[in-house]
């Protein structure tokens, strides 16, 4: 069955919530702190090693109630028990999401078209444990004999997205084997990482669903050759993986078929480092720690399945993405967390939001008439406050941030951490009270020009911020965080009341590539481009 098709502005709660934001806009979050002592404590929600508090949040009492009384009428309970049970929830495609049955218990029941999918993917991840471990202890020889130091993960989006991010996230718990990412079909970015590599030393996954996708095979086919100058075809099957469903162009690459990884169509790229393409986790982290990554996501799913919404986290946080987007018109949202160790975390979360909430069309085709998905930005903290944390302090335009930080560092420098976490809990006060006229004035008393430069020092404050405070950065703390946007993902895809697992959006740009290509190898203009694009493409095939 798929998702039920309801436009959230033709339902009571979108009339009462729309009337509500008119009688709080204007409302300072101060003044309800002022009247409910209670209001910390209330709208934070403690779960496992998790502290999130929405508390800083232009919301009230009322505005939680007609918020959830949105996800009441959409029926997001029964959307979410079709995304766990295997449904074609993505119809335009018609396919399952079931990225969660990745890392469900071993005794679970997951069912796509009557066959449970269990048993496979239970299968592949023994198969992801023996490969990293016979990589990691060195049983596992390169063409001269010599045991793998280097892995090379060959993909684009999904990926590549996903296990870099993560990869980078854990270096922490990183072995003794050394990660590099190839992406992005520019030459001289896989020039660049080539020049790193021994090939007698050097493991090449290369991650592709249908093995055919440009970006990819371009470089691996590049790759590939860099490699046969050192190496015969045979040696080929020794250091190379792919984790693809094709398996005679896999094959046909040379890749052996022992070394090839499944994937399935009911797992969205964005969604899939859970699955085989986080093979380069698996050998970076180890097995174990990937493992336990799954272990944090699946705890998380459980949590979103099963609590109720005023303590869901992943709703939410749903929820008040919609609220700014959809009543206060805030267009983006920055996620800074504060630690060195996410730095592609923001970057990470880009393609899974935009990517899947980035539609105009609703369930029935019809156009939207109300804004859908959020742009998503941030940095680490404290690198960011030093750069674009002047546009949210001062800056008219309202960004709703995630604040994520750690009460414990991995490396036990509690002199640092508590100076970078006495920034993590400053910077939400500073958003929240701002500074008034009368603190600057107080500030200046007996200054030189004083009066003059009193308002450029004023904070409006009012800068709605959540903050989630996890005890440490593990890899199964990072598996809670992740999924938790992934299901936020979703219950934004539901109340929106649009397909969230397809991305037709990146097709037409690949397809008028592909036609350029061709005017490339031709060295002439064969077919008709827009006056600007055609004098584009004169100077670049004259140059």
């Amino acid at each position: 069955m798929s998702l039920k098709n309801i436009s959230p502005v033709s339902t009571a709660a979108w009339q009462k919530l729309k009337d509500h934001y008119y009688k709080i806009k204007d409302t300072h979050i101060m003044s309800w702190f002022e009247d409910d002592t209670e209001r910390a404590t209330k709208m934070t929600v403690n779960w496992n090693d998790f502290l999130v508090d929405f508390s800083k949040n232009r919301v009230n009492d009322t505005t939680w109630q007609l918020l959830l009384e949105l996800a009441q009428e959409l029926d997001l309970k029964d959307a979410i028990d079709k995304y766990f049970g295997g449904d074609i929830i993505n119809e335009t495609e018609g396919r399952a999401v079931l990225h969660t049955a990745l890392r469900a218990a071993e005794d679970a029941q997951v069912y796509v078209d009557g066959l449970d999918v269990i048993p496979e993917i239970q299968a592949v991840k023994e198969k992801i444990n023996s490969f990293s471990e016979s990589i990691i202890n060195g049983a596992h020889k390169g063409f001269s004999g010599k045991p793998i130091d280097t892995i090379v993960n060959i993909g684009i989006g999904g990926s590549d997205l996903g296990p870099a991010m993560v990869v980078d996230s854990l270096s922490y718990y990183q072995n003794h084997l050394k990660t590099y990412f190839v992406s992005n079909v520019d030459g001289d970015h896989v020039s660049e990482i080539l020049k790193k590599l021994n090939p007698e030393t050097t493991l090449f996954v290369i991650v592709s669903k249908t093995f055919t996708t440009q970006e990819t095979i371009s470089n691996a086919s590049t790759i590939r050759s860099w490699f046969l100058k050192s190496a015969s075809q045979e040696d080929v099957a020794k250091h190379f993986v792919a984790v693809s469903t094709n398996i005679a162009k896999v094959k046909e690459f040379g890749i052996a078929e022992d070394n090839i990884f499944p994937m399935w169509d009911w797992v969205g790229g964005r969604f899939s480092l859970w699955s085989a393409v986080g093979l380069s986790i698996s050998l970076s982290v180890g097995y174990e720690n990937f493992d336990q990554l799954l272990e944090g996501a699946r705890e998380m799913d459980e949590h979103f399945k099963d609590a109720s919404f005023d303590k869901n986290i992943p709703v939410l946080a749903a929820l008040l993405s919609v609220w700014y987007n959809n009543f206060f018109g805030a267009e983006s949202q920055a996620v800074i967390p504060y630690s060195q160790y996410l730095s592609q975390f923001a970057t990470y979360l880009q393609q899974g939001i935009m990517e899947s909430n980035g539609k105009g069309v609703d369930r029935a085709g019809n156009p939207l008439t109300y804004q859908s998905g959020t742009i998503i930005w941030g940095e680490p903290g404290s690198n960011s406050q030093h750069a674009f944390f002047q546009l949210i302090h001062q800056g008219t335009k309202l960004i709703p941030a995630d604040f994520i930080g750690f009460k414990y560092s991995l490396h036990g420098n509690k002199d640092h951490h508590d100076k970078l976490m006495s920034n993590f809990f400053a910077q939400t006060e500073a958003l929240l009270k701002g500074k008034n006229s009368d603190e600057v004035s107080s500030e200046m008393t007996g200054k030189k020009d004083a009066d003059r430069i009193l308002p450029y020092k004023i904070f409006s404050g009012n800068r709605p911020t959540t903050t989630y405070l996890i005890d440490q950065l593990t890899p199964k703390s990072l598996g809670k965080l992740i999924a938790m946007y992934e299901h936020k993902i979703f219950v934004e895809g539901v109340i929106w009341n649009i397909f969230s697992y397809d991305q037709f959006g990146v097709e037409l740009g690949k397809q008028l590539a592909g036609s350029i290509l061709e005017e490339f190898e031709a060295g002439k203009i064969l077919k008709s481009h827009d006056p600007s694009t055609s004098q584009l493409l004169k100077s670049y095939i004259n140059s």
